[in-house]
């Protein structure tokens, strides 16, 4: 029965403790207990080489890269705030968007968008760029959490919808796969059926920000670590051209090697040789990554030994193969159902790029059976792959931004990122992917 697989119950306690904040790292951790558990796998057996705990330390290496570079960038963005760069953006922001509410909004949510294809760096930016106009949020009354929704849509939107980026990765898996089980298509054949993921994403944008979240929201005017006052008049210190070389050094270094820790590094290295941080401040500025972005990467780490058990457990496929049973006859009942097993899974695992694999397999021969088109086919496996990055506490997608609008404390993990972001862009995902697969056919 669907409803006592462990991958449906472990997610379902994952969202209840995380949703009555039990502390998301401990709620994870729980949630793959509980999933080890429910699948027969042993809590303590001396010998085995399943248990649950074992099973999961061993895994915890799939997000090994990323977290270190969330702790490369914090420090990264920590010595960025101590040159002052920061702040001289955010006071030449205010200038231009002093009063401009909507505006700076989706002025970050088109930033947001370019970390994924213009310059890809996908969340790199955002500990290095939102601290700093905390500040500014603050006077123009932005709720935070329709930051957290625009932050989201830049980090997903563009690879959903096109094939450039990390977007280039993702359809590239889709055409595999999909061709690998007896569709052949092409990147054309992708991008013509995926806008309409994108479309939804925005019509549930707009939504949020104008409608859910447009009121103004009172923050305090709290210290951020390694930030200094904003001063009136602000000039281009030595210092600040130092951090700029940074930037553009951790730009360049990202695009050509498609390693955040190796742009990281080389970010740091350039603003140490320029002065930007002495000598005598390095420990400082990597004691304050650590405490900006360590919390994030352990969950990171262990958000990846959690999809580790979930995949050892055999249970996706068990999910995926039992769910298909209910598909039969109404292509519509059959799209619901397909997109719903693709958000559990992928907030289970937290990547929607691992998700397509496993769904493949299975929903392919399925829509070739129930007579779905080649597109329809494409937009259900990459919607039902997609749905799940945005709310799932585990998800890069929403630990960024998290990342960035709590840097003063005062923006909430779940209630505040993961919640908004599953009604801005999970909903309407949903709602955009059957009727799309209706009317393609």
């Amino acid at each position: 029965m669907l409803l006592f697989n462990p991958v449906v119950i472990s997610v379902i306690v994952m969202c209840v403790l995380c949703l009555i904040k039990l502390n998301v790292l401990l709620a994870i951790l729980v949630s793959a207990v509980v999933a080890g558990v429910a699948a027969g796998m042993p809590i303590y057996a001396p010998g085995a080489d399943n248990n649950i705990i074992d099973v999961l330390i061993s895994g915890m290496g799939g997000n090994s890269a990323t977290a270190l570079s969330y702790i490369l960038l914090g420090a990264f963005a920590v010595g960025l705030a101590k040159s002052g760069l920061g702040t001289i953006l955010s006071v030449k922001l205010s200038k231009v968007l002093s009063g401009k509410k909507f505006f700076m909004i989706f002025a970050i949510a088109v930033i947001s968008c370019f970390s994924q294809n213009l310059v890809p760096i996908h969340i790199a930016f955002i500990p290095i760029l939102i601290p700093p106009l905390l500040g500014l949020m603050n006077k123009l009354k932005i709720d935070r959490r329709a930051m957290a929704c625009a932050l989201t849509f830049g980090l997903k939107a563009p690879y959903i919808t096109l094939p450039v980026g990390f977007g280039l990765i993702f359809h590239e898996i889709l055409v595999k796969n999909i061709s690998e089980n007896g569709v052949e298509i092409s990147i054309s054949d992708t991008r013509s059926a995926m806008w309409i993921g994108g479309l939804s994403m925005l019509l549930g944008l707009i939504f949020c920000v104008f409608v859910l979240y447009g009121k103004d929201r009172e923050y305090k005017d709290l210290p951020i670590m390694g930030a200094e006052d904003a001063p009136k008049d602000v000039v281009m210190t030595k210092e600040a051209w130092g951090a700029l070389a940074g930037c553009i050094v951790t730009a360049v270094v990202s695009i050509f090697t498609e390693s955040l820790p190796y742009s990281a590094i080389a970010g740091l290295f350039v603003m140490v040789a320029t002065g930007c941080v002495k000598w005598k401040d390095i420990d400082e500025v990597m004691n304050g990554g650590i405490g900006m972005m360590g919390f994030i990467a352990f969950v990171m780490l262990v958000a990846s030994g959690y999809a580790t058990i979930l995949r050892q457990t055999g249970a996706v496929e068990e999910l995926v193969t039992a769910a298909a049973a209910y598909m039969q006859g109404s292509k519509t009942v059959a799209a619901f159902i397909m997109l719903m097993i693709g958000l559990l899974i992928t907030m289970g695992i937290g990547t929607s790029f691992g998700t397509i694999p496993i769904v493949a397999a299975i929903y392919v021969p399925l829509c070739n059976h129930m007579g779905f088109s080649p597109a329809s086919i494409i937009l259900l496996i990459g919607i039902a792959a997609a749905l799940g990055d945005a709310g799932s506490p585990a998800s890069d997608s929403t630990l960024g931004p998290t990342s960035g609008l709590n840097a003063d404390g005062q923006h909430e993990h779940i209630w505040d990122t993961c919640v908004p972001t599953f009604i801005a862009y999970d909903i309407p995902l949903v709602i955009g992917g059957v009727i799309g697969a209706t009317i393609l056919g």
